[in-house]
């Protein structure tokens, strides 16, 4: 891989990870940087489903 498709990827992440805590943040789970194999089901579940809420609101809202 080039160094700008590295780059390109490395941005992506870094977004997806700012996403993802923000959306833990909002329905209280504790997400840590790094690893998070003590999370129960529903916390991580929790976390997915409002990322998912927010994706699909985003995409309704550009589709208008």
């Amino acid at each position: 891989m080039s160094n700008s498709n590295n780059n390109s990827s490395s941005k992506k992440s870094e977004a997806m990870n700012r996403f993802k805590q923000e959306c833990a943040n909002e329905v209280g789970v504790n997400l840590k940087s790094g690893y998070n194999g003590d999370l129960t089901s529903r916390e991580a579940g929790s976390i997915g489903g409002e990322m998912v809420k927010k994706m699909i609101k985003r995409q309704e809202e550009q589709m208008q």
